[in-house]
């Protein structure tokens, strides 16, 4: 039996103190998709700047992720997620004050870094804290909270910009943050380090990234680390910023519809993981784990993304929801990844994999803008442009889950 574990009512706080960091970190995630309109109008951006721009955010998280992945396992998700969210207080203070697109960017780099622990810190304890048939939910309710995070990124943003301005935003931004971290230093257990002497020293012998070697080898990991660059990060890629300008350019929204439509894609999203944690431990007694769901439920992402390839003009924000509903299935391999190592990998584990991720968000949030702007530069139509883009995405993701399922059976 795990001695760790949490009794209900302090896993309930200890939850909501991790849910609240996590919902800042993923409205500052998804908020230049809102901002979009006013920044490129602003700073003059073009489509491969609004890329760039958008994910430097996951370029500075995934920096962090094998090292903290290491920092997790030996120093806790508590010291290690409130000592990342300083750094998160001081993008946000340096966005606000950003003259420049250099500035912008160099911003958003630190916010990415800054709250690279938010969803990793707690999953991370969850592996510990809680038992292992409520780890799913866990996950699937964290995710949860961070859509109602992507949500309040859309029109509650799109209200407040005329009464306040983004860079008042990004000030108040930064006290939520501060107000998160008082919240996690009252509520987060304190970690107990349960390697033995002997793997420490190894470990500090090889160095952070040699200790990844188990994880970098295991066949489950390797197996699932192409869907989750593509499928998965394109997937957030897409929520978190070239939904909003496939409306604005593509269907021919305004800013004020494409907020709109965000909203209620982001209210779709936080209904979907709060089912999802609902019925994953039923289904997992059923026999229908992390491997078989995504099987079945990956295809239905590629249908929907032909609809808004073949869809153009008319592929508007009910195609981006039934897009981003399909493609929570490969949601269902993060927890999954961490519950196939032992508790004292599984920081390393999820981090790792959490690199894979957002390495892919922030190549494909940066590819397509590069792709749009080639492919305007060659004389295709700005429809056109975003069609061929969503084309070559779409083959990198049918590949990716084939590589999954000639490989899934090894692990």
């Amino acid at each position: 039996m795990n001695e760790d574990v949490l009794p209900r009512k302090t896993a309930i706080l200890v939850f909501f103190s991790f849910a609240f960091a996590y919902l800042l970190s993923t409205l500052l995630r998804a908020i230049t998709a809102t901002l979009s309109p006013i920044l490129t109008v602003e700073f003059g951006l073009d489509a491969s700047d609004l890329g760039l721009l958008a994910g430097g955010y996951f370029l500075g998280f995934s920096l962090t992720q094998l090292p903290m992945g290491h920092w997790l396992d030996r120093h806790g998700p508590k010291k290690v997620i409130i000592s990342f969210l300083t750094v998160a207080v001081l993008g946000c203070f340096a966005f606000s004050w950003a003259s420049n697109f250099s500035g912008l960017l160099m911003a958003r780099v630190m916010i990415g870094v800054g709250v690279s622990a938010c969803l990793m810190a707690p999953l991370t304890g969850y592996r510990r804290w809680l038992a292992i048939e409520k780890q799913q939910r866990a996950n699937s309710w964290m995710l949860m909270t961070g859509a109602l995070g992507m949500l309040a990124s859309t029109l509650p943003v799109q209200w407040l910009l005329p009464v306040i301005g983004w860079r008042w935003m990004f000030l108040g931004l930064a006290l939520m943050i501060v107000a998160a971290m008082a919240l996690l230093a009252w509520q987060a257990p304190k970690w107990r380090l349960q390697e033995m002497p002997q793997d420490t020293d190894k470990n500090n012998r090889v160095g952070i990234f040699a200790s990844y070697k188990q994880v970098w080898q295991h066949p489950y990991f390797r197996s699932l680390a192409p869907m989750g660059f593509f499928n998965y990060g394109g997937m957030i890629a897409m929520q978190t910023l070239w939904a909003g300008p496939w409306m604005v350019k593509v269907s021919g929204y305004t800013p004020l519809e494409a907020a709109t439509g965000l909203f209620w894609l982001n209210v779709c999203m936080l209904i979907t993981f709060w089912i999802w944690g609902m019925v994953t431990p039923k289904l997992n007694q059923r026999g229908y784990g992390a491997n078989k769901l995504m099987t079945i439920g990956v295809p239905l992402n590629f249908c929907a993304q032909l609809a808004i390839i073949l869809g153009g003009v008319d592929a508007g924000a009910l195609f981006w929801v039934i897009f981003c509903i399909t493609g929570s299935f490969v949601a269902l391999a993060q927890p999954a990844v961490g519950m196939a190592f032992p508790m004292t990998l599984a920081g390393r584990a999820l981090s790792a994999f959490n690199l894979v991720l957002f390495l892919g968000v922030f190549v494909v949030q940066w590819g397509m803008g590069l792709m749009i702007d080639g492919f305007k530069s060659i004389g295709l139509a700005e429809t056109q442009a975003f069609q061929s883009a969503m084309t070559i995405y779409f083959i990198c993701c049918l590949a990716s889950y084939a590589h999954f399922l000639k490989h899934k059976s090894d692990s």
